[in-house]
């Protein structure tokens, strides 16, 4: 086609987008040559300083191969042969050059879109780590995973999904500790998506998750690129996707939901606890009404008799059986949780707390519910947000309607049945491949030390097992062999002659 034509062809197929730019101009005064690109995406400076040099270039030249080598000055330059590839580079913020006489379109790499700066991630906030975040622009965070894993064997194969959005995707891993087959598994998946666009990270989650109608996470999702860098180096692969800051982590297990990137970064006496104290609050928050629904109706036995007193005291004026109370404060303390994330920042965690208090304050002095079921509700509330994944304490606050209804009909029996059901369920999960339960079912002894405890770094010298890796060494412990050797003391076993010629160390 002649450049006239495929000028022609350009502007009727953005007619009406007035964001798409077409720059006619002659190379030396004498070549034809159109520059386009969508404006807004590309930096209109580069796109200048490029005009401004193919219109003095001296000698005449015509050859694209010759233009792209000896005469532009952008440092990423790709050559297209038909539309497809070419306007799939300009919509994603490339500019596009085209020279009359040539069978071939220059794409220059001149994206300069704007962006979030890089803060610290609200939904993964640490006391002791890295303060940076992802942002949108998927450039930005794969540099930002680059930083901390400086290997060539760190792998971002990209891919596009979307029909109508061209979603750029990028899978990562190391490729000499990743599974191939598990590699090969992710990107087979990923190609397989049918879609008319992939807004945000979420959209991929939900497709190639092993099980859909599990309420619990089958991938991890994360803000932080030290969790992801993390998780590269156990053998693990990430998927990031343009335009969120949230990036997938595959395969995922239940025990991941308990740990916080945090706990690797604090002694680990201070992880351990935390830790032990976060299962603690798990069961609490997942049994806690039920256990209150089912002694208070079926099992008023099992408490002291001071304490079955008073709790029939405040019951005494209630018009609801216990079920409803807990139904009614458990969709109302949901409500004014969900309307504290859904209110500015400024006001949302006044709507919510204060909101808990009036609401239950008003409720107990109106008849509407007890005290002590205010009290249970509130435990249970605080005890979901000790859970350090989103996703998961999202799955344990589901699971609690199930649990409590089952209490109310067959008491203690029936939170044993629900909970062996839930159970069974795990065991029967998978992600991609890899037991929902690991390393606990099957167990796998030596991944123990990270599980309900966080043993020091000295210690988990090797790999998680579960997972298939190439190399399973992690560190070397011969410092801390040596440490012990000398009880702590610098120096005890050091030869501290001094050879001739050489200062004496302070």
């Amino acid at each position: 086609m002649s450049l006239e034509e495929n000028k022609s062809y350009l502007e009727e197929l953005f007619k009406d987008c007035s964001d798409f730019v077409i720059r006619e101009f002659r190379i030396e005064q004498s070549l034809p040559a159109i520059l386009f690109f969508v404006d807004g995406m590309a930096k209109t400076e580069l796109v200048n300083e490029t005009m401004k040099s193919l219109m003095i270039l001296e000698g005449g030249e015509a050859l694209i191969d010759n233009i792209s080598d000896m005469t532009l000055p952008v440092s990423q330059i790709q050559k297209a042969d038909n539309y497809a590839d070419m306007l799939l580079s300009v919509l994603g913020g490339d500019t596009g050059l085209i020279v009359e006489r040539n069978n071939k379109a220059l794409l220059l790499g001149m994206r300069g879109m704007e962006k979030r700066s890089i803060n610290e991630p609200d939904t993964e906030s640490v006391v002791r780590g890295p303060r940076e975040g992802f942002v949108e622009n998927i450039r930005t965070n794969t540099s930002m995973i680059r930083r901390k894993l400086k290997t060539p064997h760190l792998k971002m194969k990209p891919m596009t999904l979307g029909r109508e959005s061209n979603t750029n995707v990028v899978v990562t891993y190391l490729d000499d500790l990743a599974d191939p087959s598990v590699v090969h598994e992710v990107v087979e998946r990923l190609e397989k998506i049918k879609i008319d666009a992939v807004l945000e990270s979420g959209y991929i989650e939900e497709l190639i998750q092993d099980s859909t109608y599990s309420p619990f996470p089958q991938l991890q999702y994360t803000e932080r690129p030290d969790v992801v860098a993390a998780a590269l180096l156990q053998g693990r692969v990430g998927i990031m996707v343009d335009g969120t800051p949230f990036t997938l982590i595959v395969p995922f297990v239940f025990a991941e939901i308990m740990q916080a990137s945090e706990d690797y970064y604090e002694r680990y006496q201070v992880a351990t606890l935390i830790r032990w104290l976060r299962y603690t609050f798990m069961v609490l928050s997942l049994l806690t009404p039920a256990l209150y629904v089912a002694i208070t109706t079926y099992h008023q036995d099992l408490l002291p008799t001071s304490l079955l007193l008073s709790v029939a005291a405040a019951r005494e004026a209630i018009p609801f059986p216990a079920v409803i109370e807990a139904l009614i404060m458990e969709v109302t303390f949901e409500a004014l949780r969900e309307a504290g994330v859904r209110l500015p920042k400024a006001i949302g965690s006044a709507v919510s707390i204060l909101g808990a208090l009036v609401v239950g304050q008003a409720a107990v002095q109106a008849g509407i519910v007890s005290a002590p079921m205010v009290i249970v509700v509130s435990l249970t509330g605080i005890a979901s947000f000790t859970i350090p994944r989103f996703n998961g304490a999202i799955a344990i606050r589901m699971l609690r309607f199930p649990i409590l209804i089952a209490a109310s009909l067959f008491g203690m029996y029936g939170i044993l049945i629900t909970i062996m059901l839930i159970m069974g369920h795990l065991a029967n999960l998978r992600s991609f491949g890899i037991p929902y339960l690991s390393p606990v079912g099957p167990l796998s002894s030596g991944d123990l030390k990270d599980i309900l405890f966080r043993a020091p770094w000295w210690a988990m010298g090797q790999r998680p097992s579960f997972m298939p890796l190439k190399d399973s060494r992690r560190l070397d412990d011969s410092l801390p062999q040596e440490i012990a050797e000398q009880s702590g003391q610098r120096g005890k076993t050091i030869d501290h002659t001094v050879e001739e010629g050489k200062e004496p160390v302070e």
